[in-house]
């Protein structure tokens, strides 16, 4: 990825690249702090809520936000732009879920060295201390989580499983191998190098796929690996959206009673979706939790005090995970669909 753009060639075209700016960000006049939140997209469930309560903060704050989203999840490009006009308008911090944890690097190493606070939300940047900050699901321990229980779930079986992994995108960024390597971890597959997707030698996995984080990806993804094994019965995704997807191709090949479907997000379709059979498991994540945080860091931080501190023992700001599921299994704790659905979003 050519990260050399200009700064100017940037700021001309901001407009042509997508960047979708709140209605509130023109109000800059009335407040002395700045902010911006990037997201991957602006249709997500996840990054929807994640802006309402980033935007929530700042009113309670009294910080102007402008809000910036990719026009799909790898969109990389609009991304830099939208980090580079934040730096352009003084803007104090930068809450970010970048669409490539590597390739958005340099660009997020400019706005700190220009003396912006940066911080990721979900989705950690490799090495994690190229951002100031990280507030996050712990992404391992949420497939750690639906892999124990789909292997618990299925018992003596899960020895002769048949396992589709249905990723994100071929970047393999944090968010996506975390959360891969960590279900297989959970379901007792030896994982090789815990940071490539697709390297493990388990017979038990007919293959990976990805899918871009929605539905229709899911369902063709699904499609893909029913054709190369129509036996699958253990499904991993990587998220909520993806699992709907997987859903509607097993359907259609008559196999929706014959697999497992487990996932990561906690969107109110998503548990309603664990309510209605879908979706066998899911682990919670709390997005809005994870921008009412940032806003405050950046608050704290233009009023002179410290960076966030990471969670003892890890290398993020862990913001929590909770599974959720309607059968539960001895030894791995969850919630029902009903409590989800008093805690979901989106």
């Amino acid at each position: 990825m050519n990260t050399k753009f200009s700064l100017k060639a940037k700021l001309a075209g901001a407009a042509a690249v997508g960047m979708m700016i709140s209605a509130g960000s023109a109000q800059a006049a009335s407040h002395s702090i700045g902010a911006c939140l990037i997201t991957k997209t602006d249709t997500n469930p996840f990054f929807v809520k994640m802006k309402e309560g980033a935007q929530k903060g700042a009113e309670e704050n009294g910080i102007d936000l402008q809000t910036f989203a990719g026009k799909l999840d790898g969109d990389v490009e609009t991304q830099i732009a939208a980090v580079e006009t934040c730096i352009a308008s003084g803007a104090k911090g930068i809450l970010i879920t970048p669409s490539d944890s590597r390739a958005l690097a340099p660009v997020v190493t400019q706005a700190r060295e220009a003396g912006l606070l940066v911080i990721a939300l979900d989705t950690p940047f490799e090495p994690a201390d190229v951002a100031d900050a990280t507030f996050a699901t712990d992404n391992f321990k949420a497939g750690v989580l639906i892999g124990e229980w789909a292997k618990a779930k299925m018992g003596d079986a899960s020895a002769d499983a048949k396992i589709a992994l249905l990723d994100l995108n071929a970047s393999e960024i944090s968010v996506d191998y975390l959360r891969d390597q960590g279900f297989l971890t959970g379901f007792g597959v030896d994982v090789k190098d815990p940071k490539d997707i697709g390297d493990e030698d388990d017979p038990r996995i007919v293959g990976n796929d990805v899918t871009n984080g929605n539905e229709e990806g899911g369902r063709t993804a699904m499609e893909n690996l029913l054709q190369k094994d129509p036996g699958v019965n253990v499904v991993y995704t990587i998220n909520e959206p993806a699992a709907a997807g997987a859903y509607e191709a097993l359907k259609a090949f008559g196999k929706e009673g014959d697999a497992l479907i487990v996932s990561v997000d906690g969107g109110c379709p998503g548990v309603q979706n664990v309510a209605d059979g879908v979706i066998g498991a899911t682990s919670m994540q709390f997005p809005l939790l994870m921008a009412s945080k940032g806003i405050e860091a950046i608050k704290a931080f233009a009023d002179g005090g410290a960076k966030p501190e990471n969670t003892p023992g890890l290398d993020f700001f862990n913001t929590g995970v909770q599974l959720i599921t309607d059968t539960p299994v001895d030894g791995i704790p969850s919630i029902t669909s009903a409590e989800g659905l008093e805690m979901c979003w989106g």
